[in-house]
């Protein structure tokens, strides 16, 4: 197994530097944050009076209006819809506000929803690095949201998240979440520097505990629905993506009403499985006792690893799970003795995908 408090063996295996993005997290969502402040929104839309929120996007350009819609359950009084497909529901319309989000802004789907809401006559808001979002936003006088380029999507989730907050807030669908951000970005700062990031020794460092426990594993990924749902979601494509390993997740209470009675079997793949569950003081108290119940139940059969959030606000405890997770990716694609960063199967998907039109 490969040393991950060896630097020098890290950086052969990291050769793209995925684990030095992870590392930038705390200040690229400082960075988004303040580009959304930055952002003008047109007086017309404002005035529209929009009656809910779509998003489109894929992968690592759609994963943060899930975290959005995660997070601001509790507070915003219209509902948001996170579209991953070429089409969108019929309710879209004219009193809807369309966020099209590809950080490439080549993402196909992206584009023909983009081109939908323009039909359907939605308030649109782009956010994009560049590419044909871009160019047709320009030309349809498209208001445009510029992130930077270069890096990989889901590297890039800072940006997907906290670019909307203030641009929300001057809807007025939101509280100004200005000082929340400010904390959970000291929170990710001072976590990643005492006890998940690469200069914290193994023998103390939660992440690459983790990880080590999940090496050679076929991992489930567990939390509460509210608030955790996406959260989940980020584990997953981390795990595969970063660390090239299958992983699947579900959700409390949901859980308990079907994938419960499939701990019986098969019976031979048990020993090979590892849950982590996720938790949050957010957590319905009959959630937490049927997390609990959960947990006693399947920690006999396989490993069972519960990590709970730590920070001063909600934003910082989901991000300090995030964040978590995104290293812990990593540190397992060292373990794996895999570069975190390519993705050729999606590579060579798209080159196959474009030889029909």
């Amino acid at each position: 197994m490969n040393d991950i408090d060896n630097m020098d063996q890290v950086k052969k295996i990291d050769k793209s530097g995925m684990l030095d993005l992870i590392v930038k997290f705390p200040e690229q969502c400082e960075n988004a944050f303040s580009i959304g402040k930055d952002f003008s929104v047109p007086q017309s839309y404002i005035g529209a009076g929009c009656k809910n929120i779509v998003f489109s996007g894929l992968g690592g350009s759609a994963i943060g209006a899930d975290l959005l819609r995660s997070y601001l359950t509790d507070e915003i009084k219209i509902p948001i819809f996170v579209s991953r497909d070429y089409t969108l529901p019929r309710f879209v319309g004219r009193d809807t506000l369309f966020f099209a989000c590809s950080y490439s802004g080549d993402t196909e789907e992206t584009l023909s929803s983009y081109a939908e809401a323009r039909q359907k006559g939605a308030k649109i808001i782009a956010i994009t690095s560049g590419g044909k979002l871009e160019v047709l936003a320009k030309e349809d006088k498209v208001p445009v949201i510029y992130i930077p380029g270069g890096n990989p999507p889901r590297s890039a989730l800072g940006y997907s998240f906290f670019s909307w907050l203030d641009v929300l807030y001057k809807f007025g669908f939101i509280s100004d979440k200005t000082g929340d951000v400010r904390e959970a970005v000291e929170d990710m700062r001072e976590f990643r520097d005492k006890a998940i990031g690469p200069a914290v020794p193994s023998s103390k460092n939660i992440a690459k505990k983790i990880a080590a426990e999940l090496s050679g594993k076929y991992v489930i990924v567990y939390g509460a629905n509210k608030h955790i749902d996406s959260i989940v979601v980020r584990w997953r494509g981390q795990l595969a993506e970063n660390a090239k390993t299958l992983a699947s997740t579900h959700v409390f209470p949901e859980l308990n009403h079907n994938e419960t009675v499939g701990w019986e079997g098969p019976e031979k793949l048990l020993k090979y499985l590892a849950v982590v569950i996720l938790r949050d003081e957010s957590e319905h108290p009959r959630v937490a006792k049927r997390i609990e119940i959960t947990k006693t139940m399947i920690g006999k059969e396989t490993k069972v690893i519960e990590l709970r959030s730590k920070g001063r606000n909600l934003l910082s405890r989901m991000f300090n799970l995030i964040n978590t997770g995104d290293f812990v990716s990593c540190y397992l694609a060292i373990l794996n003795g895999v570069d975190p960063t390519p993705v050729e199967r999606i590579a060579n998907l798209k080159k196959e995908l474009s030889k029909f039109r």
